[in-house]
């Protein structure tokens, strides 16, 4: 039998451990991890998605993308003859952007935007939770390893400015009713996961692990 390859693409900053509670069938399903790579200079997110498709050695592959990985996933979909495109906590256009998004493009708050304090994060952190903080850091180290700046000064600037306003509608778009970053009540036409906040990726691997090879296979 020949198996599907699925190629999953993580979120922002995130690295490919997110997705170590998805578990798919080995018999059926060939996992495939891509991570973030620093932007070359003046690169376009299109630009970018066309590179990242390069390190796809598969036919019709499954495109998997979380948050910004969504959007990174759908751009490579121009790229690369897919067999489905799933994105999970994110969006299909900006038309589903929520208004402060909308807000910080319009006043260009993307340039604004501290970055920087990611190399150090561990202070930030235990500024915020005190003595709960060593939870919190272990979480993030595990998780959120890209800490460049010239990639978080990019990506926060590709998220906001992304010109894509009519939605593909071969997406498969699935979504938690708790996601405060892109809350629901601005997404359509979505499969919704009751509970589901951004980080369901994490939260919800029993509904995602139960749920995605019949999305895979349908």
């Amino acid at each position: 039998m020949t198996k599907i390859p699925v190629y999953f693409m993580p979120g922002l900053a995130a690295n490919a451990s997110i997705f170590e509670r998805i578990i798919l069938s080995e018999t059926h399903f060939e996992k495939v991890f891509l991570e973030w790579e620093i932007p070359l200079e003046n690169e376009t997110l299109s630009e970018y998605a066309k590179r990242i498709s390069q390190k796809i050695h598969h036919p019709n592959p499954v495109l998997i993308g979380v948050s910004f990985g969504g959007i990174l996933v759908q751009e490579m979909a121009r790229f690369v003859d897919v067999r489905k495109v799933i994105i999970i906590s994110s969006v299909k256009s900006n038309l589903e952007f929520p208004r402060r998004m909308k807000l910080a493009k319009a006043i260009k708050a993307y340039r604004m935007f501290p970055t920087n304090w990611v190399s150090n994060f561990e202070n930030w952190i235990k500024t915020i939770f005190g003595s709960k903080a060593d939870r919190q850091i272990q979480l993030y180290q595990k998780f959120l390893s890209v800490r460049d700046k010239r990639y978080l000064d990019w990506a926060m600037r590709e998220v906001i400015l992304w010109d894509r306003v009519v939605a593909d509608e071969n997406i498969i778009h699935i979504h938690g009713d708790a996601d405060a970053v892109f809350p629901i009540k601005y997404i359509s036409n979505c499969i919704t996961v009751k509970g589901g906040t951004h980080i369901m990726i994490l939260s919800k691997y029993k509904w995602l692990n139960e749920n995605l090879p019949r999305i895979i296979l349908e």
